[in-house]
């Protein structure tokens, strides 16, 4: 079956509750492997940064236990601690970004990746370039902003 582009896949899934819920798609499968990819790609990235960043506190714990008291200024050690903290945070920031990524391949599988999730519209293939882990249509997000 050829598919013209811009056409809606449409499949009906079972719910638990025994209600019908439709899953649409705007893309075909060749569109969603490449946002398969491009999200792929993100999570490993963002998956290098976490183990870098891992690598410095290791890195900052070991020079911590190697100096010795007359090496040692408070400064230094409050420096030390706002860097330590640091990394934490940036480490805790990609791992919800990967969560996200995550949950947008279980869209791409479950075949509603690109149907914005509060107007059910198709959402904007440079949108989804920009931001391939997003949920929600351009407009979508102007109306949240809006309030």
């Amino acid at each position: 079956m050829a598919k013209k582009k811009g056409a809606v896949a449409q499949t009906a899934v079972e719910k638990s509750d025994g209600d019908k819920q439709e899953n649409t798609t705007p893309f075909s499968e060749a569109e969603l492997k490449h946002f398969k990819k491009i999200i792929e790609d993100k999570r490993d990235s963002a998956h290098d940064d976490i183990e870098r960043m891992r690598g410095q506190l290791a890195d900052a714990r070991e020079q911590a236990e190697n100096d010795t008291a007359y090496s040692f200024h408070m400064a230094d050690a409050g420096t030390d601690a706002m860097e330590r903290e640091k990394l934490y945070l940036m480490i805790a920031r990609q791992q919800k970004y990967i969560g996200y990524l995550d949950r947008a391949l279980e869209r791409i599988d479950g075949r509603t990746y690109g149907v914005c999730k509060v107007t059910g519209k198709a959402i904007s293939k440079d949108r989804l370039e920009a931001v391939p882990h997003t949920e929600i249509s351009i407009e979508a997000k102007l109306q949240q902003q809006k309030k």
